[in-house]
């Protein structure tokens, strides 16, 4: 039973950049829009980014792996001394965000996509800390024991004993590009669908 799920991890794993085009796709293709749900849905997806945007800045590159899971460094700072997968809270943000932007058949859809990418997330993260446990042992217990996978705790947790990359912004900047990218043209997108339907 383990190897199964641990084999449907490593697949949710390597496949995870693809997973959200579904969801997209029928964002856009029954999207209602409306001005409230145009705001109030990008400002949600723009904390999701800038979440994100925080945590690459840390993480580096190597959040974009879709091979195998690695990392040179146990990386407790920034956000992630208050949770432990600051990227895949800021996805679930963003794409939350994007659906209430679409108002797509709202509230079905937005709650589906919420509830497929948790089971996702949660594979992906069994198949991370698996890695983790490995390699940095006592160490990722430790960071386990002091800061959640998902909910965030309120005070960043601090610990000086693990080595840290240092903050490179340009480099999270460059590494978030395509997903910014992608952010920009859906935004477009749904705003032109509204232009177009109160012509």
């Amino acid at each position: 039973m383990n190897d199964k799920v641990n084999n449907i991890s490593s697949k949710v794993f390597k496949y995870r950049s693809y997973t959200p085009i579904p969801f997209l796709v029928l964002m856009l293709v029954f999207a209602e829009p409306n001005i409230v749900s145009m705001i109030t849905g990008f400002l949600l997806a723009l904390i999701g980014e800038g979440i994100r945007f925080w945590g690459v800045s840390w993480a580096g590159s190597e959040t974009r792996t879709t091979s195998n899971v690695g990392g040179s460094y146990l990386i407790v700072s920034g956000p992630f001394g208050y949770v432990r997968n600051p990227l895949y809270v800021g996805n679930i943000l963003m794409y939350l965000g994007i659906g209430i932007m679409s108002m797509s058949l709202f509230p079905y859809l937005q709650i589906g996509a919420i509830i497929f990418f948790i089971i996702q997330y949660n594979l992906i993260v069994q198949e991370e800390e698996k890695y983790l446990r490995k390699e940095f042992a006592e160490g990722y217990k430790i960071y386990c024991e002091n800061v959640p996978r998902f909910l965030p705790r309120f005070v960043q947790y601090r610990n000086t004993g693990f080595q840290q990359p240092e903050r490179n912004s340009k480099a999270g900047l460059k590494s978030e590009t395509r997903t910014l990218q992608a952010f920009a043209i859906v935004s477009i997108l749904i705003l032109g669908i509204w232009m177009v339907k109160n012509l």
